[in-house]
This record gives C-alpha cells, structure tokens and sequence, in this order.
C-alpha cells in the first residue's frame, strides 16, 4: 500500500517537474509542454488505476491552486481557460495508457507502452483537449481538432520516448512494471 501511494506521488512530481521544461506557445492558448510525457509515463509505468490517480493527484493540486502546470499556472482558472479538455483529460490518458499496457501483451514491454501512449496519450487526450478547446473557446470541433494537430508530431515523439524508456526499464527493472511480468490473466497476447 505504501508503495502504491509513493509512486503515485513520485509520478504527480515528474508530471509537475516536466512543467519546469521550457513551452513554445503555438499562439491561441494551448502551450507545448513535457508534462503530456510524464503522463504517458506515467500510464505506462504506474498501469491504468495508479497511473490515473498520480495525474489526478496532480489535478487535485492545481485545482486548490499550485502552481504546477507549465507556465506556473495553477488555479480552478485552469479548468476554464483553452486548456481545459487537455488537464481534464491527463487522468484519463494515463488510465487508458495503462489499460492498455495491462490488457494487450506484447513481447516487448517498450512497443506496449509507445501503442498505448499513442492511443491513451494522444487519441484520447486531443479529443478531450480539443473538445474543451472548442467549448472553451466557441470554435467549431473540427477546427478545434485543426489547431490541436500542430501537436501531433510532438506527442508522437513522446510516445516513441515513453516506449524507449518503458524498454529500458523492463530490461534493468524487470520487477518494476508489475504489468509485465508475466500476470497473464486478462491480456490479450500479440
């Protein structure tokens, strides 16, 4: 139990500490920001339940308003500015990485973590973050979806990061993913 709460803890500290690498402002509210790679991590690591609750312990701070997102911004302000979707979504990126991570076993724990960061961190995570982006800001879905694209590269980088360093974890930690390590109930095997 103890475990459990410290990783969960010590990913809402990498999440937040990501915040601290420079953003590039794209011009219509959205940053580009690391924080979206310590959650990706974070579901790939922690798997779906801790994963989602070190990102949602990060929420729950910003929202009694520590500054810990990129930028300094802290606040319930956050959760009705253009960003809106995106946090709201960190907690269910990362269970969706996770569950991923958890169910569909692949022979290389690293390619596991890189799909599901894909489909958790970005598939799910742009239609949260552009579905409050277009509410937030009155634009229509599909151009909200236009101006969130510019992202997609970057987040694909981060995908591939996430998967690498998922590789590397399970090739000098095998214990550390508990997901990987052969509980083979529930996973479909590929």
């Amino acid at each position: 139990m103890e475990r459990n709460i410290a990783q969960v803890a010590l990913f809402a500290a990498m999440i937040a500490a990501l915040g601290l690498v420079p953003q590039i402002s794209l011009g219509f509210g959205v940053p580009i920001t690391a924080q979206t790679l310590g959650v990706m991590l974070a579901g790939a690591v922690l798997g779906a339940r801790r994963g989602a609750a070190a990102a949602g312990l990060l929420m729950l701070l910003v929202a009694l308003g520590l500054p810990l997102l990129a930028g300094g911004r802290g606040g319930l302000g956050v959760f009705t500015s253009p960003t809106a979707g995106f946090a709201l979504g960190w907690p269910v990126a990362a269970f969706v990485t996770g569950l991923f991570v958890e169910r569909v076993r692949l022979r290389s724990a690293g390619l596991a973590a890189g799909l599901g960061a894909v489909l958790g961190g970005i598939v799910v995570l742009y239609i949260m973050g552009a579905s409050g982006l277009a509410i937030v800001t009155g634009r229509s879905l599909p151009e909200a979806f236009r101006l969130v694209a510019v992202f997609i590269p970057g987040d694909l980088l981060k995908a591939g990061i996430t998967g690498m360093l998922v590789q590397a974890l399970a090739r000098v930690r095998p214990g550390a993913l508990a997901w990987h390590r052969g509980a083979a109930t529930g996973g479909l095997r590929l």
